[in-house]
């Protein structure tokens, strides 16, 4: 959906972004990482086309942003960090006036408000002024703002500053819903717990570089990575997981094997019965999600190493 093709971005006094170029998948939800500083931000509003890079592109769906930015921004979603509402209007104006702002129709634009006021279950407080709603709420609107005209890709930087736990909890639901209706999702965050439970792919950015683009989720369709603890080495271990029905990518070590599996939870137990009958030394099968900060930090610590090396 997104291409990042050698971006270089320069503010007055400071190179911003060097060379960036990155691709964000179409029904993903892309984790964009790094410390304060990185340029994720800078990289953020070029990919939306609110700044003009000194040289590079960025391709939706093979349409140049910077040249056509009336055409993406029809299909495309932006929130920032520090947003606003207009405190003054009901939820149900806030909606209205944005619909109009994105050019939806007149006999459209009830049905597409209260849409997105469902889909951020927001349905109940349309009558209510948005400066009398709560932190969470009032992002909650801001989001539906922002998708109130039904955009391809979406784009958060930083949405779950200042939410508490429970707001949080409910924001990530909202996320993985908002991918299950077709959209395509960039989010920029320094929660990278929370990020980890419905994120699916990851860019870390450093210095204004991608140092590093990996996959979080199986390449598999619904595929899960397993984690097998071994009681000892099993040099049967592999042959047999390679034999497996809804096995890929298997690795196996003398005390863990990991690999990506396609079957239910039924079909889990059968290999795990499989894997006793065979007389592996089974201690434990259990899912291993990547955990994303671990990857961050060994990531970060690998390119720092590399600097200091050159």
């Amino acid at each position: 959906m997104i291409e990042v093709k050698n971006l270089i971005f320069e503010y007055p006094t400071k190179r911003a972004l060097h060379d960036v170029s990155c691709e964000i998948k179409t029904g993903s939800i892309t984790a964009l990482v790094g410390p304060n500083g990185a340029g994720k931000t800078t990289l953020i509003r070029c990919i939306v086309g609110l700044h003009g890079p000194f040289s590079g592109q960025v391709l939706f769906d093979g349409v140049d942003v910077h040249e056509h930015p009336r055409d993406c921004h029809r299909r495309m979603a932006y929130l920032s960090d520090f947003f606003g509402v207009y405190d003054q209007l009901t939820v149900r104006q806030c909606l209205t006036y944005t619909a109009r702002a994105y050019g939806v129709s007149g006999d459209q634009v009830r049905t597409v408000v209260e849409a997105a006021a469902q889909r951020l279950n927001l349905t109940d407080r349309l009558r209510e002024k948005a400066g009398a709603l709560s932190r969470g709420l009032r992002q909650r609107l801001a989001i539906a703002q922002a998708i109130v005209h039904e955009p391809e890709f979406l784009v958060l930087d930083e949405p779950a500053s200042g939410l508490d736990p429970e707001a949080r909890q409910s924001l990530s639901m909202l996320l993985i819903g908002l991918r299950d209706a077709g959209m395509t999702l960039l989010v920029s965050s320094h929660i990278l717990a929370e990020l980890e439970g419905y994120c699916t792919d990851m860019l870390i950015m450093r210095e204004g570089r991608i140092i590093d683009s990996r996959k979080l989720a199986g390449e598999l369709t619904d595929a899960r990575r397993l984690r097998i603890d071994l009681a000892a080495p099993s040099g049967d271990l592999l042959g047999l997981l390679e034999k497996t029905d809804g096995v890929a990518q298997p690795s196996v070590g003398d005390e863990v094997a990991t690999l990506l599996f396609s079957g239910d939870m039924v079909a889990q137990q059968a290999l795990l019965r499989r894997l006793v009958e065979a007389g592996i030394p089974v201690a434990a099968l259990r899912e291993d999600r990547i955990a994303l900060q671990d990857a961050y930090i060994a990531q970060i610590h690998e390119y720092d190493s590399g600097k200091t090396r050159t």
